[in-house]
């Protein structure tokens, strides 16, 4: 698994999924699904819509295609793994 995509091929209507960390408590992350939407302040953008609000969608972004693949980053990041090898 690559752990970031530099050419992601995102249209309207996918659904990806993202870390999401808590606004009230910063050393808590969560997966969370959200949609990927036309940015509506740029109509050449796309945007990820989550929590009724909308992210300009970068290369900044740590963006996932399955929840499976989300997951396999976030153990690796904030789990216990040391030294895994992402496949």
């Amino acid at each position: 698994m690559e752990l970031y995509n530099d050419n992601p091929t995102y249209q309207p209507g996918d659904i990806v999924y993202v870390f999401y960390r808590n606004p009230h408590t910063q050393n808590v992350a969560n997966i969370q699904a959200a949609a990927v939407v036309n940015n509506p302040e740029n109509s050449n953008e796309l945007a990820l819509f989550l929590y009724e609000t909308y992210y300009p969608l970068s290369n900044e972004m740590a963006v996932y295609s399955t929840e499976e693949e989300a997951n396999q980053a976030y153990n690796y990041y904030f789990g216990e793994a040391t030294e895994e090898k992402f496949e």
